[in-house]
């Protein structure tokens, strides 16, 4: 793995002030870990602002938060996906990094991806996980995310180590140009299809995963969720590669109507006679239908490329992750 150079928030000499760094914790029931996440990125990155945003926690973690030093938000909408829309419409910032507030992200390896983004000028910096202990990423978790990543590369030619991970270190102009969609936990998976689709500059880190700590539960659900991203994926591919989705639909459509059509067609030069007559409207519903399908593909891919181009200018708005000291 290439070696990057912690990066420093603030420099001394003519007061040139630093990339303004904003560490933002989705949290919900973490009062077992999230004062040892604080505290693990307070000591990584001293000078960052560290936000907790709070999803309706029962168990104190907003209060223990605020009392660790972090700057504590509440989002009453349930769901990962609402947190992660809230944290990046309300934090300003040059450079963000998310992790989760369960404390198994190694925050010591948060100066060297922010270092790796101003680096390369990249947009998005993932951090991939390399579990310490075998109870950090249970065998279901570990599979799951092989089929759902493996799956996205297929769907649109190209993916992450790890489209899972919850550790990412994000520029400006992605955060202020990405709309967040999703609810839930395929809050990931989005931000990986929204990095691709504007063939954004990326890179990956492989860090530690650790176990979570004594009284700290998982609140993924390995079925419930892992439907939820594949469903995810599949819209995603459907909005964002609707020539294909539609044309694989008009396709089987089409392949069942010519299946359907031999026999009638041998019948009929055999003996110019339509003995199936309602075979024959079958087959003429299913070919309307196929045409139907491949043309909503190519009117829908046109409409794809529009918004694509307007996106991409969104993005371009935001002045790049190394120009920091230019304020937007």
């Amino acid at each position: 793995m290439r070696e990057f150079p912690a990066v420093q928030t603030v420099q001394g000499g003519e007061g040139v002030a630093g990339p303004r760094i904003a560490v933002i914790l989705p949290c919900y029931n973490e009062a077992g870990a999230i004062v040892q996440t604080v505290a693990d990125f307070r000591r990584a990155l001293p000078q960052a602002a560290i936000y907790v945003f709070d999803n309706n926690s029962s168990d104190g973690s907003r209060e223990l938060a605020a009392d660790a030093g972090a700057i504590v938000r509440r989002v009453s909408q349930q769901g990962k996906g609402h947190v992660v829309r809230r944290m990046f419409a309300d934090v300003d910032a040059d450079i963000y990094i998310m992790a989760d507030g369960d404390a198994t992200y190694e925050a010591a390896a948060a100066p060297a991806m922010v270092g790796a983004m101003l680096a390369d000028n990249l947009d998005m910096v993932v951090g991939c996980r390399k579990d310490e202990v075998e109870a950090a990423y249970r065998p279901g978790h570990r599979l799951g995310n092989a089929l759902l990543t493996g799956l996205l590369k297929q769907l649109f030619g190209r993916s992450f180590t790890d489209i899972l991970s919850g550790y990412r270190v994000f520029s400006r102009r992605f955060v202020k140009s990405f709309p967040v969609l999703s609810a839930g936990f395929e809050i990931e998976t989005e931000i990986s299809v929204h990095a691709l689709e504007l063939a954004m500059p990326v890179a990956e880190v492989v860090t530690a995963y650790a176990a979570r700590p004594e009284g700290s539960e998982s609140k993924l659900s390995t079925w419930r969720d892992g439907w939820r991203i594949l469903r995810t994926i599949i819209t995603l591919y459907r909005i964002e590669r609707p020539i294909l989705f539609f044309g694989i639909i008009a396709a089987l459509l089409a392949a069942m109507a010519l299946g359907l059509a031999a026999p009638l067609i041998v019948t009929y030069v055999e003996t110019g006679l339509v003995p199936r007559f309602p075979t024959a409207i079958l087959v003429t519903g299913l070919m309307i239908l196929a045409t139907l399908s491949g043309m909503c593909g190519l009117i829908l891919d046109t409409v794809v490329r529009g918004r694509r181009e307007v996106r991409r200018l969104a993005y371009l708005a935001f002045r790049a992750p190394s120009d920091f000291g230019a304020r937007d």
